[in-house]
């Protein structure tokens, strides 16, 4: 749950401090939320969870079999790895509000995985690629059958077209309300900002008048 005085901080226009972090929650820490981090296969989940992670980050990547490449045909030819159950990581913000991450994996095959990491999540942060948006429709339509609120970034790459936010806003179909932020998930600072516009949002959806 995320308390009245983490929500003060968020809602302001500057994204707070981050805390150093340890291997145990600092006793100021008083608000927490369960989020996701989705997208297909190749997106940088793994990347931007142990970017941020204030822990040693958990992931579960094995390697990618021929097996594999004919069931995920799509695949970026130099990856060698992939997610088969979940990645994990803590990112504490301001001292008194942890958020709990989980990767889930990218490919629908996963699904019932994916559907039992949700149980609990306040919402989710949507990595997509510009070198094919197409490949973000099912874990975006997974997100709107479980009726979870979800912030987009961009995941920015090398090689990936530039398009502007209303275009990509049009390919994904995207509500006006949902956010759409670019970040690098190399990057610690960008990745955070990425989550911040995500728990913004949450809080906006569970203030909003019914």
């Amino acid at each position: 749950m995320v308390s009245k005085a983490a929500s003060e901080t968020l809602a302001e226009a500057d994204p707070p401090p981050v805390a150093a972090g340890g291997k145990y929650l600092d006793s100021n820490v008083s608000g927490a939320a369960k989020l996701l981090v989705v997208g297909p296969l190749g997106v940088g989940k793994t990347t931007l969870i142990g970017t941020v992670s204030e822990i040693e980050p958990l992931s579960t990547e094995a390697s990618m079999t021929q097996a594999s490449v004919r069931v995920d045909p799509d695949v970026d030819s130099g990856k060698r790895t992939t997610t088969v159950a979940l990645d994990f990581g803590r990112l504490t913000i301001d001292g008194d509000l942890v958020l709990y991450l989980f990767g889930t994996p990218g490919q629908q095959r996963f699904l019932p995985a994916w559907q039992d990491l949700a149980k609990g999540a306040l919402g989710a942060l949507a990595l997509v690629d510009t070198r094919d948006l197409t490949a973000s429709f099912d874990a975006l339509g997974n997100l709107e059958d479980l009726d979870l609120p979800f912030a987009v970034a961009v995941n920015v790459f090398p090689s990936g077209p530039r398009y502007d936010a209303d275009d990509i806003r049009t390919a994904l179909d995207l509500l006006p309300d949902t956010p759409l932020v670019t970040c690098d998930a190399r990057d610690r600072a960008s990745s955070i900002r990425a989550l911040i516009a995500l728990v913004r949002h949450l809080i906006n959806v569970a203030t909003e008048p019914s």
